[in-house]
């Protein structure tokens, strides 16, 4: 039976905020994909699937927090 609540490490905010420091210099999504591999369910209390970074991902952009370069790099937005 599911439960009314989640931690915060497992929602798609907290893992937002956890991209959005992954991000100190621009990357495309699949290098950010792989440095976040490395460390998913290593050093995270959570583990979080492709899908749930491509949500995180579409939320920080539909807030300002991130931007898409022509190039397919992500970066953080001023």
């Amino acid at each position: 039976m599911p439960a009314k609540h989640i931690r915060y490490s497992e929602s798609l905010l907290g893992l937002g905020g956890f991209l959005l420091s992954m991000l100190k210099e621009p990357a495309t999504l699949d290098e950010l994909w792989m440095k976040f591999e490395k460390i998913n369910n290593r050093k995270l209390p959570a583990y979080h699937s492709f899908d749930n970074v491509l949500l995180a991902l579409d939320f920080l952009f539909l807030i300002g927090a991130l931007n898409i370069a022509d190039t397919g790099e992500l970066h953080l937005c001023d």
